[in-house]
């Protein structure tokens, strides 16, 4: 006579997918069936490192850590950042100048951002920002380098910050930077890179040298001259001017952006780059893609190589370091190469079939 079986564990009450399950004599047994994930191919894979189990509690425990908030409530002084906030955000360079400005700020300091009309950024506080100004008015947008200058100057009757911070880069602090120097009458530090020890070193000779010299009072710094900040949250607390900014005399019409061809912008200034490697099989469709998005192409050593694109076209180690905005990298498989030709760049964009991909 057949002994009659134990009732199946999902007729016990057991989740379909759970890892444990109670056995037919009592004793707690794992579930072959219920451990592991079916991964992007529809096979079901099982995770040995063990960072499954659990996964979602240790991400959502995660999520609620919260960087220590520095705060500076009576500042002894101020740093002073105007960054170029370019599309209303802070850019790479920008928070390297942040992080540049808390070196200088030390705990009894707070940094003060300037910003000029309305922006779309949302993390000023993570970047590093103690007090937000935020200077509006349709008098400062557009190209408006000389009523800038003017709001610059109520910032520093009022604050007198101790230094001024500017990115020396074509996208406007670089200009806007040494028209207020020469508005103030200080001769400004230009093209820094370190700051330390009470110096300031700056490219000098075309990039071929470096000049050293003291802290300035107004430093337009290059890329890279910091660290951003990353292991403290700041309260980026409005501030507001106690005064009206005196008018400029319209001597400038700014009359918008300049339509330009996207292909024939140089790689190294381009703010939206397209670019393809050896997974593009359709080369025609890729240069239509980029057209209709109005990006500028590029291409890795492969694709170079193999007569698809210009050698003027290769971006990596081998050929342009780029810092753009958006880059899109279209079937490139991501070489270490190619990834240090687009380190510098904002947001990376990876479209590929290939797993494998990095």
């Amino acid at each position: 006579m057949d002994r009659p079986q134990p009732p199946a564990p999902a007729a016990r009450g057991h989740a379909a997918g759970a890892t444990q399950l109670d056995g037919a004599n009592g004793l707690i047994r794992k579930n072959p069936h219920g451990i592991g994930f079916i991964g992007p191919n529809g096979l079901k894979r099982i995770d040995r490192s063990g960072a499954q189990q659990g996964g979602s509690a240790k991400r959502t425990a995660a999520a609620e850590v919260q960087l220590p908030l520095h705060q500076v409530a009576q500042p002894a002084f101020y740093i002073s950042v105007v960054p170029d906030m370019v599309g209303g955000r802070l850019s790479s360079h920008d928070r390297d100048l942040l992080g540049l400005a808390h070196q200088l700020a030390g705990q009894d300091g707070a940094v003060l951002a300037v910003v000029f009309g309305e922006h779309k950024e949302s993390a000023f506080a993570t970047a590093g920002v103690d007090r937000l100004l935020v200077l509006q008015g349709s008098e400062f947008e557009g190209y408006a380098p000389e009523q800038r200058v003017q709001g610059l100057r109520a910032v520093d009757n009022q604050f007198s910050p101790r230094h001024w911070l500017l990115p020396d880069s074509r996208t406007g602090g670089g200009e806007l930077g040494r028209r207020f120097a020469a508005a103030l009458g200080e001769r400004p530090a230009t093209r820094v890179w370190q700051v330390k020890d009470g110096q300031c070193i700056g490219r000098a000779g075309a990039g071929l040298q470096d000049l050293a010299r003291p802290v300035a009072r107004l430093i337009l710094a290059a890329a890279e001259c910091a660290e951003p900040v990353s292991e403290t949250r700041h309260e980026a607390l409005a501030v507001e001017l106690s005064t009206s900014v005196a008018r400029s005399l319209a001597r400038i019409e700014d009359l918008g952006a300049v339509a330009v061809d996207p292909a024939a912008i140089p790689m190294a200034e381009a703010e939206f780059i397209f670019s393809g490697g050896n997974g593009v099989k359709d080369w025609p469709l890729f240069h239509q893609a980029a057209a209709a998005l109005g990006a500028t192409e590029g291409a890795s050593r492969v694709a170079v190589d193999d007569g698809f694109m210009a050698r003027d076209r290769q971006v990596g180690a081998s050929g342009i370091w780029v810092t753009a905005r958006v880059y899109v990298a279209v079937g490139i498989s991501g070489a270490i190469q190619h990834l240090q030709g687009i380190g510098a760049c904002d947001k990376v964009v990876a479209i590929n079939l290939d797993r494998v991909a990095t």
